[in-house]
């Protein structure tokens, strides 16, 4: 690549090198107009073309040029400023994206779980604001029933001996799920006991202290941040413990890619042979 390709802007102080292409593809922009010298506010300046604008936020517009994509960081505030700026470069479909303000803003994905543990038993309820968190944990948790195996039922062993049925966790909607581990205290012997496994911990546990510890672990090995614990107000007095992942949106895409001028006078020399 030849330095004649490259063209360097200082913006506001910070200094970029791109190609000429990358800065010229869209003809009707005034950054195309700056680069062709048809522009007089803009001169070149020892080998750099300098433009009194905000540098920080001509990353981003960089970065739309190269890549026709528009991704912010997840605490990307300052969505009116950058609209300016690609106001003031004339990039309509820049502008254009940074219209769909909603779909640029960080969305928070919610987990609520509830705890109750009564005697020698647990019980978990979690909601979710988001389906795929509720699936995600659905396909880890793994319930295991204590039961009476074939064999005892058809001789007089004493004790029983016991196997462990896996299920998965109660689906009542796609956003929540339900299980519960420990034994009823109730009964005189240990079938019916319930142990709780969270991959990627293969334990089968039946305390649900330990079970609720695996859970709060593996929502934070997600990336969720507990936000607020708290007893409610019921007569079990149930816990609730809160938590919060920011979701960082999605890069918007332009709908219409436009050539680069290089490439369209190509084209039309082309045409005039």
């Amino acid at each position: 690549m030849s330095s004649q390709e490259l063209v360097t802007l200082n913006v506001g102080g910070k200094i970029f090198t791109t190609r000429f292409s990358t800065i010229k593809q869209f003809p009707a922009s005034r950054l195309t107009r700056m680069i062709d010298g048809r522009d007089q506010e803009f001169k070149m300046i020892g080998g750099q073309i300098f433009v009194d604008r905000d540098g920080v936020l001509f990353s981003f517009i960089l970065d739309f040029l190269r890549t026709h994509q528009l991704l912010l960081p997840t605490d990307f505030s300052d969505h009116l400023r950058l609209q300016r700026e690609a106001l003031f470069y004339e990039l309509d479909p820049l502008v254009d994206l940074l219209n769909q303000e909603h779909l640029l803003q960080p969305r928070p994905a919610l987990v609520e779980v509830h705890f109750l543990s009564r005697n020698t038993q647990a019980f978990f309820r979690v909601f979710g604001s988001c389906s795929k968190t509720i699936e995600m944990l659905t396909g880890r948790i793994t319930v295991f029933i204590e039961q009476p195996s074939a064999l005892t039922w058809s001789s007089n062993s004493f004790p029983p001996q016991m196997t462990l049925l896996p299920l998965p966790p109660q689906r009542p909607s796609y956003h929540d799920l339900v299980f519960q581990c420990g034994s009823d205290s109730t009964t005189d012997n240990q079938i019916g006991v319930r142990y709780v496994s969270i991959k990627p911990d293969n334990r089968k546990l039946a305390n649900g202290t330990n079970v609720l510890g695996i859970l709060i672990d593996t929502l934070l090995m997600e990336g969720f941040h507990l936000v607020s614990t708290r007893t409610l107000l019921s007569e079990d007095k149930s816990e609730c413990y809160s938590f919060e992942r920011i979701k960082r949106p999605e890069a918007l895409t332009m709908n219409k890619t436009l050539k680069p001028e290089t490439t369209i006078m190509s084209e039309q020399s082309q045409k005039k042979k």
